[in-house]
């Protein structure tokens, strides 16, 4: 379905975007909740928003989390951007902690952008790693 729509590199974000402006401008908007059990654990995936104008949202969904995903942007720019002292990535970080998310998980997303380079991914969590101890 997201590939009928031209949304192909959005498919995994369509199974818990359900507004039509989320599908359509290719972000979150509202939080979204997906369930499911392990014979350990009882999960839910709570997808908050990343994009500054739904910064209330993404807080409602971080605020009833254990543990958060953050996201990183590799792209040259985008990386440096979310880092800076006014960037997303950093706020972001800094609101889960304070809402109460003591575990973190660190996913680095684009790194095609980067030709896979392994120097840029040393880079990212040299910086990152700064920042969220």
């Amino acid at each position: 379905e997201a590939a009928e729509m031209g949304k192909g590199s959005f498919k995994y974000a369509w199974v818990l975007d359900k507004l039509k402006a989320e599908r359509e401008r290719g972000i979150t908007i509202d939080i979204a909740l997906w369930k499911f059990e392990t014979p350990k654990y009882n999960v839910t995936v709570i997808d908050a928003p990343g994009h500054r104008d739904f910064i209330k949202n993404m807080i409602t969904g971080t605020s009833q989390a254990d543990c958060a995903v953050l996201i990183i942007a590799a792209g040259t720019g985008e990386f440096e951007a979310g880092i800076s002292k006014d960037g997303q990535t950093r706020e972001h970080a800094l609101l889960a902690y304070t809402l109460g998310v003591k575990q973190l998980i660190v996913a680095i997303n684009k790194m095609d952008t980067t030709k896979w380079s392994e120097s840029r991914f040393q880079e990212i969590i040299k910086e990152t790693s700064s920042f969220i101890k």
